[in-house]
């Protein structure tokens, strides 16, 4: 969230706002706005993006209108996700609003800096209609950014000459604690100019590495913290990783390397993943059957590919363990497309072909699993 964002810059010495605090309550919100005694911006606290559009972001002269605006936000919902406490924080006074992000690129596999000088507004629209306000650098991770190179960057992206330099320092700031953290995002949108003349991150909006949080207790906790999609929520209790998307098609492989490989394939069949699971390594029927119910507990799935590649997990096993999933849950309007390889495979094929399931599709290969999991999820 925006808080912990922030608080993850201050800790990098990325300048940002006056530290806020967190209101749960209209009073609370209040208390905090009489305590700072100037004007405050009362900020809904959510995993998502839009909250100014959706009436999550609003400036407040005093005290009153804080809590009359918590009371407003507190409880609304933005983009499918409840506001339980928002942020409130001095108001900067703002001169000029610009756009910077430093992000995983998975087509050059290094890192890119997105700058523009069109900020606070959605950076996709932008992108679209305005594609020459958006610079898209690559950046070699083994060469990194120094001064030199963001204010290059900065330059090209047409920031303003007196904001450069500020911002160059900023922007090096972030890249170093992009690379320190283990992020896949950082963005701040909007970079802003107050009318003192600092550059300042205005906002924040932070992804790590959930597979390097091993190496950052503190964000690990916060992590923890705020995951409020419930299935989320129930895979970490059963130490699965489980992700939340937009599509119909839920996925579910063993192994981080074959599962983001189902995810392209899926898409490159014209689909798109509703969520995916990693089972790991060693499934057995147990863990396929936590696996399968988590999958198919999510609203949007209307097909599950299910595609397993057996090493040290035998098929066999997943097999019994999708017959053992699909018995506890009883009628499941989805159908399952499963593809088998590796350790047993034939025997896990032989088992689901025995058992005749009128929810189970077989394929042999991944690449016809995931159109059939398609085709499956338009006929729903």
């Amino acid at each position: 969230m925006e808080y912990q964002g922030k608080e993850l810059f201050r800790s990098l010495g990325i300048p940002t706002t006056p530290r806020g605090e967190l209101a749960r309550t209209p009073e609370e919100a209040r208390g905090h706005a009489e305590r700072f005694g100037v004007p405050v911006m009362v900020k809904a606290q959510v995993l998502t993006g839009g909250r100014g559009k959706a009436g999550g972001v609003k400036y407040c002269a005093d005290a009153d209108e804080a809590q009359e605006q918590a009371e407003q936000i507190l409880g609304l919902d933005i983009s499918g996700h409840t506001v339980e406490k928002v942020l409130i924080e001095p108001a900067s006074d703002i001169a000029e609003e610009y756009y910077l992000s430093l992000l995983h690129d998975r087509s050059s596999k290094g890192y890119k800096v997105i700058a523009s000088v069109e900020g606070g507004v959605e950076i996709e629209e932008v992108n679209r209609t305005r594609p020459e306000k958006v610079l898209k650098e690559d950046i070699d991770p083994t060469v990194g950014i120094d001064r030199e190179r963001a204010i290059g960057i900065l330059t090209q992206a047409g920031f303003p000459d007196d904001v450069i330099a500020p911002a160059a320092d900023l922007l090096v700031a972030l890249y170093e604690g992009f690379v320190a953290s283990d992020a896949t995002l950082f963005e701040v949108n909007p970079l802003v100019k107050t009318a003192d003349g600092r550059v300042i991150a205005l906002d924040s909006k932070v992804s790590i590495d959930g597979n390097a949080l091993f190496r950052h207790e503190g964000l690990a906790v916060q992590s923890e913290d705020t995951t409020d999609d419930p299935l989320e929520a129930r895979a970490k209790e059963q130490d699965l990783q489980y992700v939340k998307l937009d599509g119909d098609v839920g996925v579910l492989g063993n192994g981080a390397g074959l599962v983001m490989a189902t995810l392209d394939v899926v898409n490159q069949a014209g689909g798109q993943p509703a969520n995916f699971l990693d089972v790991g390594g060693g499934a057995d029927a147990e863990k396929m059957t936590q696996s399968l119910s988590l999958v198919l507990s999510d609203e949007q799935v209307r097909s599950v590919l299910v595609n397993i590649f057996g090493g040290i997990t035998r098929c066999d096993e997943v097999a019994n363990g999708i017959l053992a999933a699909l018995d506890s849950l009883g009628d499941v309007p989805q159908k399952l497309v499963v593809r088998l390889d590796g350790t047993n495979a034939e025997e896990g094929r032989a088992i689901l072909d025995d058992a005749d399931h009128p929810g189970i599709v077989t394929a042999d290969t991944m690449v016809a699993g995931a159109e059939k999991a398609v085709q499956l999820a338009a006929q729903t």
